[in-house]
């Protein structure tokens, strides 16, 4: 099974995982099968080590990356481990390709075992620190990036660890119960309380706090030996690269659905990073972009069930953070977010089956007031095909159709609209680039072994042939960023956005590992699950490679994410850029523009702009924000902080920009009415003028 524009937003379930401890400290599991581990290690390594793309072999070097990852997904907060344990697990380091080889299972028991005393430990703390009286008076901070601590040295610097944390936990639920029992005025901000409603708040965030660390604790303690082998096996995968992953039975089975879009939910792809549970995508139509909140890189921290108290699922297994985000059509989820900003958000979401009508191309026009021009406007959400035969529907047609009708219009030019757009089918993204040249070729593609095949557009005619702005973000990706790459190349149209799209350029194959099971005998061990394989790469027809750096915009605008390490490039193990040959091609009739002057047109209008100036004051507070990693544990700091992000959230809304993304889906409106005040859309009708101006 083949998924040759694998969309970045279909990276889902991917397992790296807290490693969490084993059932001899809690109620009995099902026995550990050794001998279906030692199979499953063998068949993964070959698999592995035959089919992928860079062709590493399994040595020192590819075990070092593995024991790195198994190292932060063990505990990647560092709330648990102590310096002794790190130092007795290195011993591995270096051994994960041999044990693999050989079928021993040393690491992935030795992490269970030592990792279960921790978290036993720890539960004897938190209850003990629950009693203690807190005080929000007290002026103290916490450091909240992990990769600033270092592991603990004992068990007194692991009680104060956790004492910060329990004391982080309880005041921030504080502040939350009073918004929503007590409420806010007008202008958002908390309304007073006594102090007897304080202490009687206090108490109520401490008991809640209490009911959400020991369920924790206890899910840690009630995981498997096998989920902590499945979970080894996954980070030697992603030692390969990101993409590529090991998915068990059940996991394999959640792929399943998600590739299927028949399940109801919230319409969001997940993926866990580093023990967090973080949306890869928003489905477009489903009841996440209607509700409009939720956005790509958001963190899930809690889920609850309509009014019920919220589950924190830092840490969780991503079957189970999924088990409780999906529901019936019709009930309500409430998710309590991380913005990329640093900011925390509980969002409502009504579950609902995706409306796939949403994920179609759609169209407008815009005029410009000042000259009276018209100008096309086209978003693709994705690029999708019904390969079922049932409808035959697929986005080149439907954009094909788009552009005849705003022919009838006049237009004097085209914005294509690839923001958000994670990808799809790659033969669409070879006819949609056909629509805008006459013939030639789209993407290379270059195997492990080093054989390239070329994809071309060899239909002559050309559906639209005036000026293009494509719009893009470092949400655009894979499929998004061949269209976009090779509109650049060919001088067809002006790329313009973020600072750098995506950047995923790789190929993946889903490969059943019981397909290869050919041992009498062996059948009994099934079902193995797959492992989904980075196979081949995209190349532009400059030759350049899409993967890490992206496509780079012609024009670069502020964004909200500046500054977010946020892209192909920031992954563990991602594979890297390089380049080929050139491609056979020759640059669109109308392409000598003069680029350089189009960007100072641009920067000078930028420097003029509010909206964007306001976007660019938002980037730097955000990045101030992440830089500063020490969480004050001071009531009043908190309570201030708060009143600032809201502050922030009210200033964006009217400009129907949230602090996510630029391009966020808002309920309800029509698509002139959610580009209206879209200062990309402006920027972009402002530079097809100027094309205008430097072409007449």
């Amino acid at each position: 099974m083949f998924y040759p524009a694998k969309s970045v937003s279909r990276v889902v379930l991917v397992l790296l995982l807290v490693l969490l401890p084993a059932s001899v400290w809690c109620k009995q599991a099902e026995p550990f099968d050794t001998n279906r581990a030692r199979l499953l290690g063998h068949m993964l390594q070959q698999q592995l080590s035959g089919k992928h793309y860079s062709q590493k072999p399994t040595d020192d070097a590819l075990s070092n990356a593995a024991f790195d990852l198994y190292l932060k997904q063990l505990d990647f907060q560092k709330r648990f481990l102590w310096q002794e344990d790190v130092a007795r697990l290195e011993a591995y380091r270096s051994k994960i390709d041999d044990a693999i080889r050989r079928g021993r299972l040393d690491l992935p028991l030795a992490g269970r075992d030592i990792l279960s005393r921790r978290v036993v430990q720890v539960q004897d703390i938190v209850t003990t620190l629950l009693e203690e009286k807190l005080d929000p008076t007290v002026v103290e901070s916490m450091e909240t990036d992990a990769e600033k601590l270092d592991y603990v040295a004992g068990l007194t610097e692991l009680r104060e660890r956790w004492r910060k944390i329990i004391k982080g936990q309880t005041l921030g639920r504080y502040i939350s119960l009073r918004e929503d029992e007590i409420g806010v005025d007008d202008d958002g901000a908390l309304l007073p309380v006594d102090d007897e409603t304080a202490a009687d708040l206090l108490r109520q965030a401490s008991e809640k706090v209490g009911k959400t660390n020991r369920n924790l604790l206890k899910r840690m303690l009630e995981e498997t030996p096998q989920d902590h082998y499945d979970r080894y096996l996954n980070v030697i995968s992603r030692a390969f690269d990101p993409h590529t992953s090991y998915l068990p039975p059940t996991s394999k089975e959640d792929f399943d659905i998600q590739m299927s879009g028949s399940l109801e939910g919230i319409g969001a792809t997940l993926r866990e990073d580093d023990g967090y549970i973080k949306v890869v995508r928003i489905i477009p139509g489903s009841a996440a972009s209607k509700q409009g909140q939720l956005g790509a890189d958001d963190i899930i921290l809690k889920v609850a069930e309509g009014s019920a108290d919220a589950v924190d699922i830092t840490g969780t297994r991503i079957r189970d953070a999924v088990a409780l985000i999906r529901g019936k059509k019709g009930t309500e989820v409430r998710l309590t977010v991380k913005k990329p900003n640093g900011r925390q958000q509980v969002i409502p979401i009504i579950r609902d089956v995706v409306e796939i009508a949403e994920t179609f191309v759609i169209g407008t026009t815009v005029t410009d007031e000042t000259s009276g021009e018209t100008f096309g406007y086209i978003k693709i959400p994705t690029f999708y095909r019904d390969y079922s035969g049932k409808t035959d529907r697929n986005c080149t047609d439907d954009l094909r159709n788009e552009l005849k009708k705003q022919r009838n219009e006049n237009t004097a030019g085209l914005i294509l609209d690839l923001r958000n757009n994670g990808g799809g089918s790659l033969s669409d993204a070879v006819s949609v680039t056909g629509l805008f040249i006459k013939t030639g070729p789209v993407v290379q593609i270059r195997s492990g072994a080093g054989k390239i095949r070329v994809m071309s557009d060899d239909d002559r005619s050309v559906e639209y042939d005036g000026p293009m702005i494509v719009l893009v973000n470092r949400f655009s990706a894979s499929a998004s960023e061949i269209v976009a790459g090779a509109l650049q190349d060919y001088g067809r149209a002006l790329i313009v956005g973020d600072e750098h799209t995506h950047g995923k350029g790789t190929v993946q194959a889903l490969l059943d590992l019981d397909r290869f099971v050919n041992l009498r005998g062996m059948d009994k061990y099934m079902p193995l699950g797959a492992v989904k394989v980075t196979i081949q790469k995209f190349y532009r027809i400059s030759g350049e490679s899409t993967q890490e750096e992206g496509v780079l915009p012609d024009i670069v605008l502020p964004s909200r994410l500046d500054g977010l390490e946020s892209g192909e490039k920031y992954l563990d193990n991602a594979l890297s850029w390089d380049h080929i040959a050139s491609a056979d091609y020759q640059h669109w009739k109308d392409s000598a523009q003069n680029i350089e002057a189009l960007k100072q047109l641009s920067h000078a209008r930028i420097t003029e702009n509010c909206d964007f100036q306001e976007i660019i004051s938002d980037a730097d507070n955000a990045q101030k924000r992440r830089d500063d990693t020490l969480q004050s544990l001071l009531l009043a700091d908190m309570l201030a902080e708060r009143d600032q992000l809201r502050d922030e959230r009210e200033r964006m809304t009217p400009h129907g920009m949230m602090a996510m993304g630029d391009d966020d889906d808002k309920k309800g409106e029509s698509l002139d009415e959610k580009i209206a005040d879209d200062p990309y859309v402006e920027e972009g009708v402002t530079l097809l003028l100027d094309l205008l101006g430097a072409s007449g």
